[in-house]
């Protein structure tokens, strides 16, 4: 399968909820569901793992993405992720860059190729 890279730059094809929902997988969302219910310090129940990734427009994505303001704005922007804005590193994203900075190298990398 071909990388998905998200409008904040993770890659929702190696994401969790995202192979257990390609792969129908109920072990897999149950997994994922407890690691981030300890990871994020909230409950998830394993019926709410399921994403077809943050690209999708018509598929399945996981309860945060719904409100996510950057997927919003990149999908009101119509760019292919945030790497390919006009407004790159914008506050929304450096903000977010200081929880996980190898999304903010990712990006970095694809626009570098621009």
């Amino acid at each position: 399968m071909e990388e998905m890279i998200a409008y904040c730059g993770l890659v929702c094809t190696d994401c969790g909820a995202f192979i257990a929902t390609q792969n129908n997988d109920d072990a897999k969302r149950r997994e994922v569901a407890e690691q981030w219910t300890k990871q994020f310090n909230h409950e998830f129940k394993p019926e709410e793992i399921n994403c077809d990734g943050c690209m999708t427009d018509t598929g399945k994505v996981f309860s945060y993405c719904n409100i996510c303001e950057i997927r919003k704005c990149g999908q009101e922007k119509g760019v292919v992720n945030c790497a390919y804005c006009n407004d790159y590193g914008c506050k929304k994203l450096s903000d977010f860059f200081e929880m996980v900075p190898q999304n903010k190298a990712r990006l970095d990398e694809i626009r570098k190729g621009l």
